[in-house]
């Protein structure tokens, strides 16, 4: 890796169907390019249930990563997970969170962006926050705007409106990168003040 890679690291970055629906796309946005970070590719698309479950068509593992944030959840708060869902099985909640997931990515308008920058996937990772709103650090845009809570949801059977989706390392934002945007709406310009920032 050298220097120009490290300056022009891509990420991609979801602005959810609540982010949208709330208003919120341009503050976060906003908040983005405060930190230094580029904008070389932006959409809003209404995406398909096909097109949602391709971007959410990760391994078992991923599956049940996600199956166990939720087992977390359910005991950080004292909650049977077996009685709301029916299992405690990882896989298998991931597998519903999953479905939850692509229900919730295809109800309404996203906006689509590429982000680019110093450790750009960092970056936007810690400016994000965690996954699940509750878990957020203070100052991150989900502790900030997120209200939803995963028990919540998982009781009423959907996805936790966590606003935002972000790649999470370099494998997974070149895949996701390419399945959003082709590589002509993608862009490469010097941002003014672009050299002071790194």
């Amino acid at each position: 890796m050298d220097a120009e890679s490290i300056k022009k690291e891509r990420t991609l970055v979801l602005l959810k169907p609540d982010a949208v629906a709330r208003g919120l796309s341009g503050e976060i946005i906003t908040r983005f390019e405060r930190a230094g970070l580029k904008i070389v590719g932006l959409k809003m698309v209404v995406p398909t249930e096909e097109m949602a479950a391709g971007h959410y068509a990760g391994d078992d593992a991923w599956i049940a990563g996600m199956g166990q944030k939720t087992l977390d959840s359910f005991a950080q708060f004292g909650m049977d997970v077996v009685e709301v869902l029916g299992t405690k099985d990882p896989l298998e909640i991931g597998t519903m969170v999953r479905r939850w997931l692509i229900e919730y990515v295809s109800s309404g308008p996203v906006v689509a962006i590429v982000l680019q920058g110093v450790h750009a996937i960092t970056a936007v990772r810690r400016m994000i926050g965690f996954t699940i709103p509750a878990r957020a650090e203070p100052g991150t845009i989900r502790a900030d705007f997120a209200i939803d809570s995963n028990t919540l949801s998982s009781l009423e059977k959907r996805s936790t409106k966590n606003l935002i989706h972000a790649s999470g390392n370099v494998e997974e934002a070149a895949q996701e990168i390419a399945y959003w945007f082709r590589p002509e709406e993608l862009f490469d310009y010097e941002r003014a003040g672009e050299g002071l920032m790194a």
